[in-house]
């Protein structure tokens, strides 16, 4: 939830723009400059990523993460003192390698403490925190917003410090008390480690093992996770796009000013209730591809939907776009599950998940440009992008569930089956 409350540089895209304060304005750069900066951090995501979980792994996940923590807070507090172009740029870099981590590095974690099945919800609640980011993300802006002038600043600047503060201090907190593996928790008794070990034996990874070379080789050769990563391209341009233009989508509705930012509350606390809602009914039934498929079907005929009626009908449009929200974060938590239950050794779940997000950007980086400022206020070519590749991104899901499925015919009784 700190990591997506630092993501608001859409609530200071238009934040008081209608008084000419807004971080656009006041830095003076163009819609393009902007969607650049918006861009660059993506490239640093992208290529600290997979390096960054190696990382965990050497120095242990509280240590790793609490760095990673202090970094992007103290680099959300540096963007509330940009003056140009320049160092909007460079601040955003910095901002995507410190963050690049800790989504990747979170679901590698749980692999070492949770079987397969129980591992959707928790990766829905990590999501659906973010989630809940986003919602608090638009109410403090809209409180902000009412701070613009105080002290010969202006109001996106005092969010970049407001927003960036909690991920500082919570630094602490997770150095401190965040536990690392099972087996070397020291709040556990040693018989209580000796069970959590014993419960995981052989379907989760192990904080002891270090990956090799042959596992690494394994891995990325290892077709079918190619299908897995390029299906998480397809479901990473709405969540790109809707985390960065939720505000200007809304704003496109008819809401203007403060009241822009108040309205983005409502889509993401109902995408934080479908998102667990989601996960849960995927675990308990072990569904997770049917989870999957399903809510990008929805989302994908809501995008087409919104796309096609009138500009103009603003309530109804709402509607759909609360719906395409909620449902386009719900189908990642678990086609996540999905992959981390498939990944049989510490080694691919070491490399095999930051891969996927990695690779995933490549779809971040599409969702920063479809939705065109000339296009307000329907936005068609965002909505029937989202669409697009939300569609594409189900009949892939349920093609990967077919190969599973027969892989599983060709098994012998008594081995180990491929998670659906």
């Amino acid at each position: 939830m700190c990591k997506a409350l630092t993501r608001s540089q859409g609530n200071a895209k238009i934040l008081n723009s209608d008084a000419g304060h807004s971080l656009m304005q006041n830095v003076g750069i163009s819609n393009d400059q902007y969607l650049t900066a918006l861009m660059i951090f993506f490239v640093s995501y992208t290529v600290f990523e997979t390096p960054s979980n190696y990382m965990l792994k050497r120095f242990r996940p509280s240590r790793w993460i609490a760095f990673l923590m202090f970094s992007w807070g103290a680099m959300t507090m540096i963007l509330g003192g940009i003056r140009n172009f320049g160092g909007l740029v460079a601040v955003r870099f910095l901002l995507g390698m410190f963050e690049a981590g800790l989504f990747p590095g979170m679901v590698y974690v749980l692999t070492f403490w949770y079987r397969p099945e129980e591992r959707a919800l928790r990766i829905a609640l990590i999501l659906a925190s973010a989630t809940l980011g986003g919602a608090f993300g638009g109410a403090i802006a809209y409180g902000v917003g009412k701070l613009d002038g105080a002290h010969g600043l202006q109001a996106w600047r005092y969010l970049f410090l407001i927003e960036g503060a909690p991920s500082c201090a919570g630094a602490l907190l997770v150095w401190f008390l965040f536990p690392d593996y099972p087996e070397t928790v020291r709040w556990l008794s040693a018989r209580e480690r000796e069970l959590a070990t014993e419960r995981l034996r052989g379907v989760a990874s192990l904080g002891h093992q270090r990956i090799t070379w042959a596992e690494a080789k394994a891995t990325l050769q290892d077709y079918r996770l190619y299908v897995h990563y390029l299906t998480y391209i397809t479901i990473s341009v709405p969540f790109s796009s809707m985390s960065l233009f939720s505000p200007t989508i809304v704003a496109g509705l008819g809401y203007t000013g403060l009241d822009a930012q108040l309205f983005t509350v409502p889509p993401y606390a109902i995408a934080f209730v479908i998102t667990v809602s989601v996960a849960w009914v995927s675990d308990k039934y072990e569904k997770r591809s049917l989870g999957t498929a399903i809510s990008m079907l929805i989302a994908g005929a809501c995008f087409l939907v919104e796309a096609a009626i009138p500009s103009d009908s603003f309530k109804l449009r709402y509607a759909f776009f609360i719906i395409a929200l909620s449902f386009s974060f719900a189908c990642i938590p678990p086609l996540l599950s999905w992959l981390t239950a498939n990944l049989r050794t510490t080694g691919a779940s070491t490399l095999g998940v930051p891969l996927n997000v990695s690779i995933g950007q490549i779809g971040q980086i599409i969702g920063v440009y479809i939705y065109k400022s000339n296009e307000s206020p329907g936005y068609p070519t965002g909505h029937y992008t989202n669409a697009g590749f939300l569609l594409v991104g189900a009949l892939s899901v349920l093609g990967l569930r077919m190969m599973y499925v027969r892989r599983n015919r060709l098994l012998p009784p008594d081995a180990r089956r491929w998670r659906l």
